[in-house]
Order: structure tokens, then C-alpha cells, then sequence
């Protein structure tokens, strides 16, 4: 399914092609469809096997886990966790913190990205859990969230600058916005927010995931006005550096949680993670909506 190819597969495999195309037809047989179309140009799922895949996926991520999981028990191990943007700069640096001084001998490894970047990770076993926003429920296929807090969207420009003074989404065409990109987890939220209100999409836009991109653009220039969640620019508002802008984000609300493998068994080292997430929301409540 990855190389779209029996020769490739075959080569990655180790195997013979004779030999990948005859065990691929005994699974055929087995589950009673045709899996894949073959041609000359190479091979192409069938609607049977793309659902038959995603399930696949899971059990032999599964499988890579639990051999992770009894490696990582002899040598201390290793948990891997992603975070979105607004998590990775508000919740999870204590969280970390407590975790590796309470587990000194499991390697903490955090990754930074996208929505959908680390959530196809997660599905394929790259990491064990990821923190951030609900996805869309075709990002979600294979994964369990658990909410921690809920979070909205706002709109923050320099203090000194003409955009600190907008008071509605119309008056943001004015300026350069940065906005959320395609596949962001809250675009759609943001672009319900505007169709609600008939304001099309703002035309001197530059759309970026980049938490330190935006971050060095807003402050540096003054016609700009960056569209993020709240959790990535906190601290810069309560420091004085930004300013939130008076515009109504309260549609754009949604929930912050944790994402792991469905039906995967939690190993210590990723419940007590979890643990400290929720000890840092609760502790700080009001600070997480």
C-alpha cells in the first residue's frame, strides 16, 4: 500500500515478487475481497482495501509497540510525545519537567508540528501520544482523545500598532494576516467564524503553522496581525510584547486533549505523562479556559 508497487514492496521486503503477490492473494482469500488492482503502472487499492488497511495499520503498529514496549522495559525506555504549537509552549513544558524528574531513566523525546503531521505519526506507531486540538473526524480514524481543556482562537498585533485598535473581523482586510493553514486543526474553526459573518477570506495573507515564524513577524512589523490559539501567545500577552485584539473568537472555542492509538494498552511511563498534564490543568484552570 506505501510503494503502490509490488516490485518495490518485494525489494523493501527482502522477498521475491512471486512471492509477495502469492501471499497478498491468500489474504484475499481469506478475507473473502479482492485487496488490489494490479497494472502495469503498478497497484491501486480497492475501496475493500482501503478500509481493510486502516484496520491493518493499527495491529501491526500494535505489534511494533509491544516490542518497544518489553525493549524499553529492560533499557529504561523511551516516550515519545507530540504537541501542537499551543501546547508546546503552555502546558507541556511543566509537564515535562515533572516527568523527567520523576522518571530519570525513560528518554522524553517531544516533537512539534502540525495537526495532521502528528496524528499520522501517532496512527503509524512514529509517536505514543499527542497533545492538542480535536481534529476533524477523518483525522481522528484509528485514535481516542481524552479533553484536558478548552481553547479558542485569537487575533494578536503589536500594542503600538494601527491593528491593535480593530474592534471587527471586516477591518482585518486591512492588514497582513497570518493566517492557519490547510491543514491546521483550527482552519475550519476559523473559517466557520468568517462564513458566518460573510467575510471571505482576507486577501494579503500568508498562512504558516510556524509558532516562531509568526511570533518574529507580528512583532517586528506593524501592519501585520497573526490569527493563533491562545496557548501559543499567552505568555507574549501577558508580558506586554502582543496585544489581543477586541475582535469576538468565541466560536472558535474547541478542545484541547490527548490523542493515543485506539485500543492501545498505556504503558507507566505514558499514564503518569498524562497524570502531569492533567495536575498542570487543574492547578492552573482559569489559565486554560
Amino acid at each position: 500500500a506505501r510503494s503502490l508497487s509490488l516490485k518495490r514492496a518485494a525489494e523493501e521486503l527482502n522477498l521475491t515478487q512471486p512471492a509477495v503477490s502469492k501471499t497478498l492473494k491468500e489474504l484475499e482469500d481469506i478475507v473473502g475481497h479482492s485487496l488490489a488492482q494490479r497494472s502495469r503502472s503498478g497497484v491501486r487499492l480497492t475501496p475493500e482495501g482501503e478500509i481493510f488497511l486502516q484496520y491493518a495499520e493499527q495491529s501491526t503498529a500494535a505489534i511494533r509497540h509491544g516490542l518497544r514496549s518489553l525493549q524499553g522495559a529492560e533499557a529504561g525506555g523511551v516516550l515519545r510525545v507530540g504537541a501542537l504549537p499551543s501546547v508546546a509552549s503552555h502546558i507541556l513544558p511543566p509537564a515535562a519537567s515533572r516527568f523527567a524528574d520523576d522518571n530519570p531513566d525513560t528518554l522524553l523525546q517531544v516533537y512539534e508540528g502540525p495537526h495532521l503531521d502528528l496524528t499520522t505519526r501517532l496512527r503509524s506507531a512514529g509517536l505514543d501520544l499527542v497533545v492538542g486540538r480535536l481534529g476533524s473526524p477523518d483525522s481522528m480514524i484509528g485514535l481516542t482523545f481524552q479533553q484536558l481543556y478548552s481553547e479558542e482562537v485569537v487575533m494578536v498585533a503589536r500594542p503600538d500598532s494601527p491593528a491593535a485598535q480593530v474592534r471587527s473581523l471586516a477591518e482585518l482586510d486591512r492588514f497582513r494576516v497570518i493566517y492557519p493553514p490547510k491543514d491546521s486543526a483550527i482552519r475550519p474553526l476559523v473559517a466557520r467564524m468568517l462564513m458566518s459573518q460573510g467575510i471571505p477570506l482576507f486577501r494579503h495573507r500568508i498562512e504558516s503553522a510556524s509558532s516562531s515564524f509568526g511570533r518574529a513577524l507580528v512583532r517586528s512589523d506593524p501592519q501585520s496581525v497573526w490569527v493563533i490559539s491562545l496557548g501559543v501567545v499567552a505568555g507574549d500577552i501577558d508580558e506586554g510584547h502582543l496585544a489581543r485584539l477586541e475582535v469576538d473568537t468565541g466560536p472558535t472555542r474547541g478542545a484541547v486533549g490527548i490523542m493515543t492509538r485506539a485500543e492501545d494498552i498505556q504503558p507507566a511511563a505514558e499514564r503518569a505523562f498524562v497524570r502531569y498534564l492533567r495536575e498542570q490543568v487543574a492547578n492552573h484552570g482559569e489559565a486554560f479556559g
